[in-house]
């Protein structure tokens, strides 16, 4: 029996394959990974040498389940009858309630909200605990999730909201960041030269905030010069209802979660 399996070879396992070997979590020898396409097989054989990469599950101790939503209860049912003694499911909006009727039996079960950001290793996943998880099953999914980023614990009903923020998030940065590459265009620089400065104004500012060098409200402040370039921006920014928008598109991301997991 294996003592890890990780099924769904995408990236978010990917990730998480990647960041428990990179912290010597787990041996390559140790984990096997299951994946339903070939070619994506060929390419994890590859990327990870000395795991074992196959096509349907095999015994295994414990369980990441990393597949779409829809096939996460499925995946559970079959890991259970594969030897499965405890899983971590990341798939979005999929409830733990859901998952141990899958599974059919007191598997202890814990729910996970990751982001894409695992990929390098700064992650932000929340957890949650199943009706027959203990103590020792939390601790071992922070164990898993904490080889790529932060780990925090909330109750299942927030894992909702949770996506709304962390798990969606990266996208709206993402958007944020393309939106002042255009607007730099369309403010008279080349279009090189202006995807160049926005990157690094959105990596630069957030390593200000990832070394605590303040609050966003202080390093706002701290930037933004009274009557000054900044505050016409601002102002701007307040006047159209940045904040209202912000809000407005964390309660739609929630709501959808809600809807995937009715």
């Amino acid at each position: 029996m294996f003592p890890l399996e990780i099924i769904g070879g995408g990236r978010m396992g990917e990730a998480l394959l990647s960041g428990l070997l990179g912290a010597d979590v787990v041996e390559a020898a140790d984990v096997v990974v299951v994946e339903v396409s070939a070619d994506r097989r060929t390419q994890l054989a590859d990327l990870f040498p000395g795991v074992t990469v196959a096509e349907t599950p095999v015994a295994a101790a414990d369980v990441v389940v990393a597949t779409k939503p829809a096939g996460a209860a499925d995946a559970v049912t079959a890991v259970v009858a594969a030897g499965a003694q405890r899983v971590l499911s990341i798939a979005a909006g999929v409830t733990t309630a859901t998952l141990e009727a899958a599974a059919g039996t007191d598997l202890p079960v814990v729910r996970c909200m990751p982001n894409t950001p695992a990929l390098v290793g700064q992650g932000a996943s929340a957890v949650a605990a199943g009706t027959h998880a203990t103590a020792d099953d939390l601790d071992w999914a922070r164990t898993v999730l904490g080889a790529v980023g932060l780990v925090v614990e909330v109750p299942e009903d927030q894992l909702d909201a949770v996506t709304g923020v962390s798990g969606s998030g990266p996208a709206y940065v993402f958007l944020f960041a393309e939106a002042l590459r255009d607007a730099g265009t369309a403010a008279g620089l080349p279009a090189e030269l202006s995807a160049q400065l926005a990157l690094q104004t959105v990596v630069g500012a957030a390593a200000l905030l990832a070394d605590g060098q303040g609050t966003p409200e202080e390093l706002r402040a701290a930037v933004t010069s009274p009557n000054g370039t900044t505050q016409a921006a601002i102002e701007k920014f307040e006047e159209l209802g940045l904040r209202q928008v912000v809000t407005q598109a964390v309660q739609a991301a929630t709501d959808r979660s809600r809807e995937l997991g009715a």
